[in-house]
């Protein structure tokens, strides 16, 4: 399985289609840190980073998993002793990818968009929520991947869909119904991140969970 995660993701990066991802996720982070970000302001600044790198995350988690033809995909679940391997192994390329991503995402934020040091916690606080968003992206990417959803045109659509409802939902009192991203960035803007983290991880976690088993399982319905 490890093996064939591997594979999964070196022809991911051997296809150049990773360079889609990194190139939107490069522009939007020059974008983002056009001006180093005064001194005080390093949560609010990371925060924003981990949440609005999501969709990029998400597309960069698709574009892996439709990399493998089909068939392919078949002959790797022979391959590795069945479809529940073959699965796993998906996920656990695409899970590197947008770890991957994130991780670049963070050095960028805190090398480049800061002014100042961020404090221990601080710091602490942006990888967990960078390897959330690493989470919600494998995720969202997953249930809009073509073995889910074969038309290329409704699968955009979906993830599209999926980012804008974790944005209305998240920016709503029912915050609690997805990954609560609009919380993410409040709760720093208004110095609470630390105080609210293990609430606000919990809930992303579980979300990013449920997205994960709901793949899987309709995954057992699909070749």
């Amino acid at each position: 399985m490890i093996a064939l995660a591997a594979f999964r993701l070196a022809a991911y990066v051997r296809s150049l289609r990773v360079f889609q991802a990194l190139l939107l996720l490069l522009l939007l982070l020059a974008v983002m840190h056009g001006n180093a970000a005064p001194a005080g302001h390093e949560a609010v600044v990371l925060t924003d980073s981990a949440a609005l790198i999501i969709p990029v995350l998400a597309w960069a988690a698709r574009s892996l998993l439709d990399t493998e033809p089909d068939q392919q995909r078949l002959m790797s679940a022979t391959s590795v002793g069945g479809s529940g391997r073959e699965l796993s192994a998906g996920i656990l390329a695409a899970l590197a990818a947008c770890a991957g991503l994130a991780a670049l995402a963070l050095a960028f934020g805190v090398l480049l968009g800061l002014a100042a040091t961020p404090s221990g916690p601080v710091l602490g606080a942006a990888a967990l929520l960078h390897v959330l968003a690493a989470l919600a992206g494998t995720a969202l990417g997953a249930l809009t991947s073509r073995v889910i959803l074969p038309s290329p045109a409704v699968s955009i659509m979906a993830l599209l869909s999926g980012v804008l409802g974790i944005l209305l939902l998240s920016a709503s009192p029912l915050y609690w119904l997805t990954v609560p991203v609009i919380v993410w960035m409040r709760a720093a803007d208004t110095d609470l991140l630390l105080d609210r983290l293990p609430e606000l991880a919990g809930i992303s976690l579980a979300w990013c969970l449920i997205g994960l088993t709901a793949y899987a399982w309709l995954r057992r319905t699909r070749p």
